[in-house]
């Protein structure tokens, strides 16, 4: 069994309405994630294989971290669809789309729970799916020979932390919340378990000068 160090996306559209719209990197997004990649190129963080979604902001994020490894495409690794659960709760649930930062971070939560209650009929998959294919994933690549770089998304990451940690739903929530852009967080296999030694690390982001990039959404 290998360990595997997680990386959330750098910033993508972050006032997108929709899921197409909000899958692209911004300029910042790009630039966090190549000085990630720069982080670890000093630290000379030894990876053997890169794996990341399908999505647009995924393998935009793994190109500019320059890791020299061939990315391995998995739709498993593809984010929850947070924007279309929320407009499917508002419209069958009349519960409001947020407009601003404070209304997302009590909203998540709510869209979380209800997803996982199997309340929300326009899902576009339902959370237990979410669940087993995200385990499947994490599975499969652990059991690979090598350290692995897993780059995706908080929703992704946070299911992973919800899975090895045991955590009810609106922990999950909240963590997903916490989750920073190119964050790096690290599951070890300890007793043939997947352990976490690392969460939300942003060494690359650290300098005083670069406090302005670190970013939620």
């Amino acid at each position: 069994m290998s360990h595997i160090t997680l990386i959330r996306h750098g910033q993508a559209n972050s006032g997108a309405q929709d899921e197409a719209s909000y899958d692209k990197l911004s300029s910042l997004g790009h630039q966090q994630s190549q000085w990630l990649g720069e982080h670890m190129r000093v630290q000379n963080q030894h990876h053997t294989r890169l794996y990341t979604g399908t999505l647009k902001r995924h393998q935009e994020t793994a190109a500019s971290m320059n890791t020299g490894l061939t990315p391995i495409a998995d739709a498993r690794l593809n984010e929850l669809e947070y924007l279309t659960l929320a407009r499917a709760l508002e419209t069958e649930k009349g519960i409001p789309f947020p407009q601003d930062q404070a209304a997302f971070t009590a909203h998540l939560p709510q869209v979380f729970a209800a997803w996982q209650k199997g309340e929300i009929q326009g899902a576009p998959e339902r959370f237990v799916d979410f669940e087993s294919r995200v385990m499947s994933a994490i599975t499969e690549i652990a059991q690979g020979d090598g350290p692995a770089l897993v780059v995706t998304s908080g929703g992704l990451i946070s299911m992973v932390m919800r899975q090895v940690l045991r955590l009810d739903i609106q922990a999950m929530a909240h963590m997903a919340l916490a989750i920073y852009n190119t964050s790096q967080h690290r599951l070890f296999p300890i007793g043939g378990t997947l352990s976490p030694t690392m969460f939300n690390a942003i060494p690359h982001l650290e300098n005083p000068d670069r406090h302005y990039a670190q970013t939620h959404v």
